[in-house]
């Protein structure tokens, strides 16, 4: 028996095990994979000598996040590189947007495309460091975020909060038509709201844009040295430098409650391990309350509740090992880290309408990664290692164990690339090809190739997320905690949902305290 189980040795799994560990608890981490990680791992995917991210590749919140930061994981090996252009935009019919790591250069080539676009940018990222940090605390705090809450109202005042309400809830489309003359911020805008499934018309989508964009021209776009697989390796020694286990291929099959307390687990192989004092799950919500718990112990609010659960879109990724860099047709984005590749905002918003629709997008829109400028040990030298993903439906007519429909999606994928960088189809000595079920099966959390664990749309966010109730951590089960995407603040690697729920663990121990929350969560979630 341990003090805490930590089911899923995902980023936020690992995190919660390490802010336990800190505090003195021994910590179990089980695994259903072979090897920890989640959707932060890499591996060869084409040929020898070509490393790959797996599933996610770049990680300004992982640098940005007080959480992530206040684990010195550069003292267990992990260190970051950066691209000279964070993120682009390459338009196959016009001039490529981009954000610089140096802000002067920014605001330079905004001008050059729109004389006073560099000032406006420079307002707009200006709201970015007063706010941004602030913002940040308050999103990564369990709900509601009192403290960092009340510096960011008396840092705006009252009219202040009053024009950030609305900031907040502006369009990507509409931020950018309202503060730039040009076409370039707005696409960036655009492209970084869709890194969840935000389209450019949907409230929300400018402030999604506007943090990602912040982000980028504070601290980059950066992706660990070596491959993702390198920030999950230093978790893991943290963790175990701290006394906490991690067990892989163990698969949890049921959580264990005796009177109304999470006690323990069981394994698929049959065993069980028992938690003294609580039990964190970096599971999706649905996995949780409707596979892991028996129906006896969840609410009937919350099972009906999750009969709605929304997840976000599919997602489709190519890897390409090529002989050469990417053939840009404009130089600067083979500076660029990341880079967006549409036909403007407008065929985003296509796009996002025929995923609506259920329909495959006739011009994905793609985001896309290239990394031997900044990385040389990603790929042999003088070649590349690349790879682009885009949002599929997640019910679309479309069978994907069809080798013939994948190789045809892939085409239409690459087709978008060679109009941006012709000659692109000629450099390509190997590819692989990643469809939803794919990513699921490699990632029980990446439901149908779901990537942040339920959409980030408002009716799914704050305390509406994973259901209607306190928008916490806590389950209507004592001592035990959701600390996956699923829970707030959502999808990214930041460390919060599962620093959350190792906090409020903490705070309860499992005991009394943890009986009243549990009330208090079903409560909440009207059972």
């Amino acid at each position: 028996m341990v003090d805490a189980v930590v089911i899923g040795a995902g980023p936020n799994g690992l995190v919660a095990a390490n802010r336990l560990a800190d505090a003195g608890w021994s910590v179990t981490v089980l695994e259903a994979e072979d090897e920890p990680g989640g959707a932060v791992r890499s591996g060869a995917l084409t040929l020898p000598g070509f490393v790959h991210d797996r599933f996610s590749a770049f990680y300004p919140l992982g640098v940005a996040s007080p959480i992530m930061r206040a684990l010195d994981l550069e003292a267990h090996g992990l260190r970051w590189r950066r691209a000279e252009v964070p993120v682009a935009h390459a338009h196959p019919d016009g001039s490529p947007a981009h954000l610089c790591a140096d802000l002067e250069a920014t605001c330079a080539a905004l001008d050059a495309q729109a004389p006073g676009d560099g000032a406006a940018w420079r307002a707009l990222y200006g709201r970015w460091e007063r706010l941004g940090p602030t913002l940040l605390e308050a999103l990564f705090t369990p709900f509601p975020p009192v403290r960092a809450g009340a510096r960011l109202a008396r840092r705006l005042g009252t009219r202040g909060l009053l024009e950030f309400a609305r900031f907040g809830v502006l369009p990507a489309r509409r931020l950018g038509e309202e503060a730039f003359a040009g076409p370039a911020v707005p696409q960036l805008l655009a492209g970084n709201g869709l890194h969840a499934d935000l389209a450019p018309d949907q409230p929300g989508s400018g402030l999604y844009g506007w943090v990602l964009c912040g982000l980028a021209q504070q601290v980059g776009f950066p992706a660990p040295e070596g491959g993702a697989g390198r920030l999950t390796a230093a978790l893991v020694a943290r963790l175990r430098a701290g006394g906490g286990r991690v067990e892989c291929g163990r698969r949890v099959s049921e959580v264990v409650v005796e009177r109304g307390r999470a006690v323990g687990v069981r394994t698929a192989q049959g065993d069980g391990l028992g938690a003294r004092r609580a039990i964190l799950a970096d599971v999706s919500a649905p996995a949780l309350y409707l596979e892991l718990l028996a129906r006896a112990h969840v609410p009937a609010a919350v099972l009906a509740a999750l009969e709605r659960f929304d997840w976000d879109p599919a997602t489709f990724k190519v890897d390409w090992a090529l002989r050469g860099p990417i053939p840009w047709r404009d130089e600067v984005l083979r500076r660029a880290g990341t880079v967006h590749v549409a036909r403007g905002v407008d065929a985003m918003t296509r796009a996002m309408a025929e995923l609506a629709q259920r329909r495959l997008p006739t011009e994905p829109f793609l985001v896309m990664g290239q990394y031997a400028r900044t990385d040389p040990t990603r790929a042999p030298a003088g070649q590349e290692t690349a790879w682009a993903y885009t949002h599929v439906p997640a019910r679309a007519d479309v069978d994907w164990s069809h080798a013939g429909e994948r190789e045809r999606f892939a085409r239409r994928v690459e087709a978008q690339i060679e109009a941006a960088a012709p000659g692109f189809g000629d450099l390509v000595a190997a590819r692989h090809i990643t469809a939803p079920p794919d990513l699921q099966a490699a990632d029980a959390n990446l439901r149908a190739g779901a990537l942040n664990g339920g959409t980030a749309q408002l009716h799914q966010q704050l305390v509406l997320r994973p259901v209607p109730g306190l928008g916490r951590p806590e389950t209507p089960v004592a001592g035990l905690y959701l600390a996956s995407a699923s829970a707030h603040p959502g999808g990214g690697v930041h460390g919060a949902c599962g620093a959350n729920a190792a906090r409020v663990a903490l705070r309860q121990r499992g005991g009394p305290a943890a009986r009243v929350a549990a009330r208090a969560s079903a409560r909440a979630m009207g059972a």
